[in-house]
């Protein structure tokens, strides 16, 4: 079986706790067996997929698959083109080299419901939503990413695995996916 998760901000991508004042999965009546591909940090919202399949964890993120995930980032300041053109090209964050990906502003800007606790807002500071397609998924990458061209992360939400998009899901509701839904997550 292959789940979809809406994870909402302050839950741990885990079903046991590690200690902090995040929730859990355990929270959410997942059936017995599950457990998550991949990981979002307690900070970050949006798609995590679910599954009781072995080997579907090597299939999705080894990056020599190359397999695609889109992020929305919600940015502090109006990042140039230059600066979203540079991103592109791959930025050495730590002592990784992140690979090239895709990375636009998104136009129009998004509708997304406020976030519980709000977001830091600076009354001089203007901020919008960039959307990056990486195929690798390092430790807090797009957060570093965004930082190293000046533009910090201020809120993040993974809209997509593959083709298949979150949608309308609502954050903390799951669902199992379709046949066609589950091939969209294995495409590209």
């Amino acid at each position: 079986m292959l789940l979809a998760f809406h994870k909402p901000y302050g839950v741990l991508s885990q079903f046991t706790s590690d200690g902090s004042p995040n929730r859990t999965l355990a929270e959410f009546g997942f059936p017995k067996n599950v457990y998550p591909l991949g990981r979002l940090d307690a900070d970050s919202e949006g798609l995590l997929l679910l599954s009781d399949e072995p080997g579907l964890n090597l299939r999705l993120l080894d990056p020599k698959n190359a397999h695609r995930r889109c992020y929305w980032s919600q940015v502090e300041g109006i990042p140039q083109s230059s600066a979203l053109e540079g991103l592109s090209q791959g930025v050495s964050i730590g002592e990784h080299q992140t690979l090239p990906c895709r990375i636009w502003l998104l136009d129009p800007q998004p509708r997304i419901p406020p976030r519980e606790p709000p977001i830091r807002i600076r009354k001089t500071v203007p901020d919008c939503w960039i959307a990056l397609e990486l195929t690798e998924g390092k430790n807090r990458q797009v957060r570093k990413m965004t930082a190293a061209m000046g533009h910090p992360t201020l809120r993040l939400i993974r809209v997509r695995i593959g083709d298949f998009e979150l949608g309308d899901l609502r954050s903390g509701a799951w669902r199992e996916l379709t046949p066609l839904e589950r091939k969209q997550v294995f495409s590209g």
